[in-house]
């Protein structure tokens, strides 16, 4: 059910407020592009900045605009159980048809806290997809962990940030093949599903849905030839949308070709000078702009 090009969709704002008329237009433009499905509310959408309610209203915006056209996985991640469990409720209240939820940040719990934090969210009988992202989570959950989870029967999947491409068959290994593997980092989208991989919930399709569209599904044919032709042409934009934090970057890009602001929130701010720069050369690569 998950597979392909994913967006890790942006929240557009303007003058500080979600804009949701724009996050309409995004939803629709992105089905019309190809993607395979939405994430709304991760990193990506500013989850750290949005309130409870924004978080609930763009999750529920998202939901109806897609109206069953494509997948939406719902961002409900929380270093807080009861939090995380609210916000996963509110996913399946909504129909999502999955939750994305992050391991718990900075408290660090163990591999056993990973697991009971897990089990209680499993209770709520929504698909959970886990995000395992140790550079902003700090703490990494081990494949044997993930196998244990992958027992449960609304565990179904990973979002894999580690950057660490042999994660790919050791959790085909610990979880079986059928569970989903979504890489988490656009640079190494076609290596991981030449791994066994399934798909990327990307930051880079935020700006160029159908070229990650088509470049996953050159992989899911067998096609490594065209995937890389399309890695290629993609390459120097997924490095400058990550120069500065890459939600800034995708903004940025997606303003340059006119389809939201490149408004942020603090602690974030826009890019530099040289940044831009570093995104319009990469868009003009790509082919998205003259």
């Amino acid at each position: 059910m998950f597979h392909g090009s994913i967006p890790a969709l942006v929240t557009p704002l303007t003058h500080g407020a979600v804009d949701f008329d724009a996050l309409k237009r995004l939803v629709e433009w992105h089905i019309a592009e190809g993607s395979n499905g939405l994430a709304p509310v991760g990193t990506t959408g500013e989850s750290p900045t949005l309130s409870h309610e924004e978080h609930e209203a763009v999750i529920e915006t998202v939901v109806q605009v897609a109206a069953g056209r494509i997948p939406v996985i719902a961002g409900a991640g929380s270093n807080n159980t009861a939090e995380a469990l609210r916000f996963v409720q509110h996913a399946k209240d909504v129909g999502a048809d999955a939750a994305l939820v992050v391991t718990p940040y900075y408290n660090k719990p163990t591999q056993r806290g990973l697991i009971a934090h897990y089990e209680a969210l499993n209770a709520v009988g929504i698909p959970i997809l886990i995000y395992n992202i140790p550079p902003r989570s700090v703490i990494d959950m081990t494949p044997e962990t993930m196998g244990h989870l992958a027992k449960l029967p609304n565990i179904v999947g990973v979002k894999d940030a580690t950057a660490d491409l042999s994660r790919v068959p050791k959790t085909r290994i610990t979880c079986g093949i059928d569970f989903i593997q979504l890489s988490g980092e656009d640079a190494t989208a076609v290596a991981f599903n030449a791994g066994g991989g399934h798909g990327c919930i990307s930051v880079t399709a935020n700006v160029a849905p159908r070229l990650c569209a088509e470049m996953q599904a050159a992989t899911r044919a067998g096609d490594y030839k065209a995937a890389l032709e399309y890695q290629d042409r993609l390459m120097p934009l997924h490095d400058a949308i990550f120069t500065e934090p890459g939600l800034c970057g995708a903004k940025y890009g997606m303003s340059a070709l006119g389809l939201c602001s490149d408004e942020v929130r603090l602690p974030l701010i826009g890019l530099s000078d040289e940044t831009k720069a570093k995104v319009d050369a990469g868009l003009r690569h790509a082919g998205l702009m003259n």
